[in-house]
């Protein structure tokens, strides 16, 4: 395995770099304001809205908790679309494994894909408005209202009954700005977490621990001891969130999907692209809202909303760097001076300064965001626990992990409340991993949606071929 290991493409004699890589567009530094667009010492330099753009940090912190040399991201793991899968499958090796075909794209045109790109964008300020727990917004985050979706959608409306049990799920009402920020830091996995695939191995155990849980293998007998079982599922989960990278991260290489940090940052930089006829018009700008059911949390500064006592004067001192004309949302605002003891809240700030909910020292995982890993890794590692024990559900109809009142968000104090996160089926888990990365500020729905698609059949492929291991009719 070790001498494998040295061969399978992965670049572990270079240490995992990949010198082939160069992003297109040069770093955005976070501290700034804005973005970019030109460099003057590369007159041929103009960014690219639609592509991945590393990000200059004062100080970064990698995934594994250590903090890391230099100030600017590198592309992590943009060879991995190559290294040898464990059931995947392609017809050419150039080829990508499940090609989901390009994202988006912000055109300025008009046409469908720059509308599904400034609805997608649109979607994530919304829910970083939402951010905080001084919102009365109550919602119901039991399985009652929640989950049930169909295969990368979020229309699911939750369940009438607990199969196992045969009685209703108890409502659970809390705050929308705790249940976001809940998931956002539950799911993220980021420095000194078990990462993504992790995570789901972590799930996979609390499966076969409940009380209760019969070791059967699709659910069919024989009953396995408990180490047959954990042997058999590991190799099962991990052989799939293994080909879920390789299929994602090649993506990624290909694709080269630009982060909402950049796109949010871009377009609130040109102005507002929903009407040429008033202020701030640019087609590639932010859309403002048209229809009555939009949120209000994009507006364009004037003279009238920017006067003292008014909600932009804030936005126009020395200090903040705003003028008249200036593209505004309202949005998290980044960690409070002591995040043991103070939560944001969220506030209007200048577009060109919004940041994501994450820890200034990684704000953005360093690698294009189309499409999400965290969506990959948690649809697949779902669609094998489904088939391991022969049911979509977990043991007893309900699984949960208990969170308490302003003991749990490391990124500022919170929730205001208790909060039990419940999910019926390993797939609703699955799809809260990947909603997360949208409250996160770090993903689209573009990518978690693809992400759900491609890890469904990335799964179901992996558990397949686990089981000509376990049958002995594996090939050689």
């Amino acid at each position: 395995m070790i001498a494998f290991g040295k061969s399978d493409g992965s670049g572990e004699d270079g240490n995992y770099a990949d010198p082939t890589y160069h992003p297109v567009n040069k770093p955005l530094i976070v501290k700034n304001l804005g973005i970019d667009p030109l460099d003057p010492q590369d007159l041929s330099y103009h960014i690219a809205p639609n592509h991945w753009q590393p990000l200059a940090l004062d100080q970064m912190i990698g995934q594994n908790g250590v903090p890391l040399p230099g100030k600017i991201q590198t592309f992590v793991g943009s060879q991995w679309g190559d290294v040898a899968p464990f059931a995947l499958t392609r017809a050419n090796p150039s080829d990508l494994y499940l090609d989901p075909g390009p994202q988006p794209q912000l055109t300025g045109l008009g046409d469908t894909t720059d509308l599904d790109f400034k609805g997608q964008v649109k979607d994530v300020i919304e829910k970083s408005s939402q951010l905080t727990p001084d919102d009365p917004t109550m919602i119901d985050i039991s399985p009652a209202s929640n989950g049930n979706n169909p295969l990368g959608t979020n229309v699911g409306h939750g369940y009438t009954v607990n199969p196992v049990t045969g009685q209703p799920y108890t409502p659970q009402l809390v705050k929308r700005g705790d249940f976001g920020r809940v998931i956002a830091e539950y799911w993220a996995d980021g420095p000194t977490s078990e990462t993504p695939p992790g995570h789901w191995n972590v799930l996979a155990n609390s499966v076969a621990d409940s009380p209760g849980f019969q070791r059967l293998l699709g659910g069919r007998a024989p009953l396995l001891n408990a180490l047959e079982w954990d042997v058999k599922m590991y190799f099962a989960v991990n052989g799939a969130v293994h080909d879920a990278a390789i299929a994602c991260w090649g993506a990624k290489r290909t694709y080269d999907g630009v982060r909402p940090i950049t796109m949010i940052r871009y377009m609130g930089t040109k102005g507002q692209s929903s009407d040429s006829g008033q202020p701030s018009f640019d087609s590639m700008g932010l859309p403002l809202p048209t229809m009555p059911e939009d949120s209000d949390v994009i507006e364009v500064i004037t003279t009238a909303s920017s006067v003292e006592g008014e909600r932009h004067a804030n936005l126009v001192t020395p200090e903040a760097g705003g003028h008249v004309g200036d593209m505004a949302v309202i949005a998290w605002p980044g960690g409070p001076a002591d995040p043991k003891t103070q939560h944001s809240g969220t506030r209007w700030i200048l577009a060109k300064a919004w940041v994501p909910y994450q820890r200034a020292t990684f704000v953005t995982p360093a690698f294009p965001g189309y499409y999400s890993g965290h969506s990959t890794f948690s649809r697949s590692a779902a669609e094998v626990l489904t088939l391991m024990t022969g049911s979509e559900y977990f043991p007893g109809g309900l699984s949960e992990f208990a969170v308490h009142q302003n003991a749990f968000l490391q990124f500022e104090i919170g929730p205001s409340q208790d909060v039990r996160l419940q999910w019926a089926r390993y797939f609703d888990a699955a799809d809260q991993a990947g909603q997360s990365r949208l409250w996160g500020g770090i993903h689209v729905e573009a990518d978690d949606f693809t992400g759900r698609t491609r890890g469904h059949d990335i799964g179901i492929a992996a558990f397949n071929k686990a089981v000509t291991y376990f049958d002995g009719s594996a090939a050689p």
